[in-house]
């Protein structure tokens, strides 16, 4: 079968089209041909091992799995002795952070994971290329206690992340500001967010609004910038450590003290653990319910895997980057 294939970590162009062999299942596995996945920003932390501390699971010196790729669509073609959830000819969908080798025509999954048969209303492309955003976003939100009519705001609104945790946040009746670039403005408005700052003509750190939560899903910001920002109680959160990895310790001390010692109240929460099957069984059944979509940029072939690459970590799209793979 055709994969993308890794044997060192690096820029998008260690990525090589290789023949490799079609896998087989396990007694607790499924074997699932691939219709459709997508290039975000975890496979571009897995191709480059950055942070540091990802090579301790991924592989010191080169990487373990050597088939890149986290989220898919595609359809079961065949099942290990032991799985009862899916049968063959199911229409799935998944994801898994640590590496699910979906860059490839075939790929072989836990049936106890991030996987699910495929809503209704999706295709191969759309679900292919939600799952890693939205995890992401719930991610976030369950670590708060949200409330209906709390005051949020969110940072890279526009990005996969970002624009999961509007639609999430939507759903769950708060009041949404969303930062984002001037493009991306309507689309920000048309996922439910009831105001939208344009951050390339204003700092979003100086909005004279207070928000019970602030969500950074860019990790382009810090507390420090963002304090000023919250209600005495608030909650900042990051996709990312922070500069100097200091929201790590915020956590910490805010688990410790219950907030952070002279700041009204105000605590840091960082978005772990992760619980990925309850993300995938979340977003299956709000597309149904015709309250989650996939907002796709770009969609390249699986041969051209490494311009999508190059492209996602310019930091600019807008939401997801599909792949097809080749049966489409």
């Amino acid at each position: 079968m055709k994969a993308i294939v890794y044997t060192q970590y690096g820029s998008p162009d260690v990525l090589q089209v290789k023949e490799v062999q079609k896998p087989e299942p396990k007694e607790n596995e499924i074997l699932v041909r691939v219709r459709a996945t997508s290039v975000n920003r975890t496979d571009c932390a897995n191709l480059r091992a950055k942070p540091f501390i990802m090579r301790f699971t991924m592989g010191l010196f080169k990487p373990k799995k050597i088939i890149m790729g986290t989220e898919f669509a595609g359809d079961v073609v065949k099942v290990g002795k032991a799985v009862t959830t899916f049968k063959e000819g199911d229409k799935v969908f998944g994801f898994d952070d640590s590496v699910l080798s979906s860059y490839a025509e075939y790929l072989v999954f836990p049936e106890s994971k991030g996987v699910s048969t495929m809503p209704e209303d999706f295709n191969y492309q759309q679900a292919g290329a939600c799952l890693e955003g939205a995890h992401y976003a719930y991610n976030f939100i369950n670590k708060v206690k949200l409330k209906k009519g709390q005051k949020v705001m969110v940072n890279g609104a526009s990005g996969s992340i970002g624009s999961a945790t509007v639609q999430l946040l939507n759903y769950f009746g708060n009041q949404i500001t969303g930062v984002c670039n001037t493009k991306n403005i309507e689309l920000v408005k048309s996922l439910g967010a009831a105001k939208v700052i344009d951050y390339s003509k204003e700092d979003f750190t100086k909005d004279p609004g207070k928000y019970d939560y602030v969500f950074d899903t860019v990790g382009k910001s810090t507390f420090g910038k963002c304090k000023s920002l919250l209600k005495p109680g608030g909650v900042y959160i990051s996709s990312e450590l922070g500069p100097w990895s200091q929201n790590l310790f915020y956590s910490l001390i805010s688990a410790i003290f219950g907030s952070l010692p002279g700041q009204a109240g105000k605590k840091v929460k960082f978005p772990y653990p992760p619980n990925i099957k309850r993300s995938v069984l979340l977003v299956k059944k709000l597309v149904e319910e015709g309250d989650f979509k996939s907002v796709i940029d770009r969609t390249y072939p699986l041969e051209k895997v490494a311009d999508a690459f190059r492209y996602v970590e310019k930091g600019q799209k807008t939401g997801n980057v599909s792949i097809l793979v080749g049966h489409n």
